[in-house]
């Protein structure tokens, strides 16, 4: 029975929206006449995607925020499923008490389109393979081998860690940039504010004076007056710069080329290195643990990482494997693997337990990239505060310098 989104009028005139299960559109229209609502549109989930597809050539999920789930919801509805399904609920059971447990519309019509397919008889995968933009390629492939091999409540419960230690990994690195972002902007906001409110009053007042001015005392005036009245242009440019380098980078040999560069300067590789490969081994030990073959575990785990150098080198990789190649010297033609991961990988494979040590390297490696991160924003706070005094402090001497050159000629 496929499950639809309504949208209809109560009897005070409000809009009230939610999800229903009904054979067709008419009967959804009749139940809510029921219940006293006035219908104004009732669409099923895979309607709505065909038809933006079609209209726009690209897929729903990937640019509708209303009908895809953010990092915390996928976190939140993996360990719930996970939870019912060990509790002994069947799937679309589990699915339907998630939904109903949601307070968010658009989490419940998903969840209740992926319902609605599982009980056409489709698998739990392939079902949740209708909103790509939600559930990855990592994130379906585990879900399948966990079906294949009859302990999906254990395989949801490692894909629930798994989840959970990626979301608080990726809220750590963004609460610690937080705060030298919001320093930074404060510092241009009041420098900006300086230079086109305060300034130019100071600037009339010097020009009065009728006497050369310093070097700096010019410069601040024609500073002051190309962001007064030119600020619109200034903003223009450095859009424009941050646009055309978003641009570049999505040109693919440019692409390739940065990142290969990013490897090879210091503190940058650091960072990309210990980041990339730590989404690798926490993304292959989860699949390999959940009984995906390591070839095609390695082939699925290489689309998480964010670099194309390391992703084109990994392809190779993974051709090696499927070879005859061990994994640890797969690895390391990589070339660009801490070395901590390749005796990890080594020793895992020797004894057998391959993918808990991975998972041991992959939390290494990732609370090496949160402390350089940390790091780098301590140091970046005191660095931001000397920028911060040292403009301010030239604005103030390049208007008092005139005003005590004027006193020593009196």
């Amino acid at each position: 029975m496929p499950a639809f989104d309504y949208t209809a009028l109560d009897t005070r005139g409000k809009q009230k929206k939610g999800v229903l299960e009904a054979d067709s559109v008419r009967q959804i229209r009749q139940m809510l006449r029921d219940q006293g609502l006035v219908p104004l549109e009732v669409d099923t989930a895979s309607e709505r995607r065909r038809s933006s597809e079609s209209s726009s050539g690209f897929s729903f999920d990937a640019l509708s925020f209303g009908r895809r789930l953010g990092n915390l919801d996928r976190v939140l509805f993996t360990r719930q499923l996970a939870t019912l399904i060990g509790a002994g609920l069947p799937i679309e059971e589990a699915l339907q008490a998630i939904a109903q447990q949601s307070e968010k519309q658009h989490i419940a019509s998903l969840v209740m389109g992926i319902r609605s397919k599982l009980l056409e008889g489709h698998s739990l995968a392939a079902s949740l393979g209708d909103y790509p933009g939600s559930f990855n390629h990592m994130y379906r492939s585990t879900v399948a081998a966990g079906e294949q091999s009859g302990h999906l409540d254990k395989v949801l419960e490692n894909l629930a860690d798994y989840s959970e230690r990626q979301f608080e990994a990726r809220r750590d690195v963004d609460m610690a940039m937080l705060y030298p972002v919001v320093l930074t902007l404060l510092a241009f906001a009041i420098v900006g504010a300086l230079m086109i409110y305060v300034v130019p009053d100071m600037v009339d007042v010097l020009e009065n004076m009728g006497q050369e001015l310093p070097l700096s005392t010019r410069f601040l005036i024609a500073a002051s007056e190309l962001a007064r009245d030119y600020w619109w242009l200034l903003a223009l440019i450095i859009a424009g710069i941050v646009f055309g380098v978003r641009w570049l980078l999505t040109q693919p040999n440019i692409r390739l080329n940065w990142d290969q560069r990013k490897l090879s300067i210091p503190l940058v590789s650091r960072i990309t290195r210990s980041g990339n490969a730590a989404r690798y081994a926490n993304t292959l030990s989860i699949l390999t643990s959940s009984g995906v073959p390591l070839v095609e575990a390695m082939n699925i785990a290489a689309e998480v990482v964010s670099n194309q150098y390391l992703k084109r080198r990994l392809a190779d990789a993974t051709q090696r494997v499927s070879e005859g190649a061990s994994l640890r010297v797969a690895l390391e033609g990589v070339g660009h693997f801490p070395p901590m991961l390749l005796h990890m990988v080594a020793s895992g494979e020797s004894s057998g337990a391959l993918d808990s040590m991975l998972e041991k390297v992959a939390v290494y490696q990732q609370a090496e990239v949160e402390r350089i991160v940390t790091t780098m924003v301590r140091l970046f706070e005191p660095l931001m505060l000397l920028v911060m005094g040292g403009l301010v402090m030239f604005i103030v001497m390049a208007i008092l310098l005139p005003i005590l050159n004027m006193n020593q000629l009196i």
